[in-house]
């Protein structure tokens, strides 16, 4: 059982707090507001889950997922840099500007990656970049598409990537369908791949996908 600490309590964070919870791990959901009783554990949850502000979350857990969204993560996580240190930190976001039509837009960090930009600003934290390239869905449920997906793995700390491919496959991910990229410099091109899903998603709606290798 790993001690998981979840940065955000939105559709990404909720189903990643499920599934792990489900999974036999202890789950502490860090929210903005930790008073906010929208949700409970026994009702939505499970009992291994916990609410918490965000600071403590970070503080407490041994990884901890970053579920907020990508476009202020960087400022957000900055302000965290004591809680995190020591931890293993797993990013999931996808830093864009909103499109007009509220999907995707363009990227903050084009030339980079908010995944370097946190390992930079965390330099005690290992940084592993993760599930960004499919809908949300899919991230905890990987066996529900026709065509196996792919969860690329990015970071520059070797024992975090393991210990990471560890936590996919207790969300569903099978050895096969996790492709460790490199270091973290090459969460660019994963983080690039965003700017496919909107188009995707204006053709098709929000109907699960994610953008894979074919072998």
């Amino acid at each position: 059982m790993t001690n998981i600490g979840i940065l955000g309590a939105g559709r990404v964070g909720l189903a990643l707090a499920r599934k792990l919870s489900e999974a036999g791990h202890h789950v502490t959901l860090g929210r903005r507001d930790p008073k906010d009783d929208t949700l409970t554990a026994t009702e939505d949850t499970g009992p291994r889950l916990a609410f918490a502000d965000q600071r403590t979350t970070a503080r407490t857990a041994d990884v901890v997922i970053n579920a907020t969204p990508g476009d202020s993560a960087l400022d957000r996580l900055t302000g965290l840099r004591t809680e995190l240190a020591g931890k293993i930190l797993i990013d999931v976001s996808n830093a864009t500007r909103e499109a007009a039509d509220g999907l995707p837009g363009e990227l903050c960090h084009p030339g980079g990656s908010l995944a370097e930009l946190l390992q930079a600003a965390l330099p005690e934290t290992a940084v592993v970049k993760t599930l960004n390239t499919m809908l949300f869905t899919v991230m905890t449920a990987p066996e529900t598409l026709g065509t196996p997906p792919t969860a690329y793995l990015s970071g520059d700390d070797e024992r975090a990537k393991k210990a990471v491919a560890g936590l996919l496959g207790d969300l569903g991910w099978q050895p096969a369908w996790i492709e460790d990229l490199g270091d973290i410099t090459t969460a660019r091109a994963t983080e690039a791949m965003i700017l496919v899903v909107p188009h995707v998603l204006r053709r098709h709606g929000f109907a699960p996908f994610a953008v894979s290798l074919a072998r």
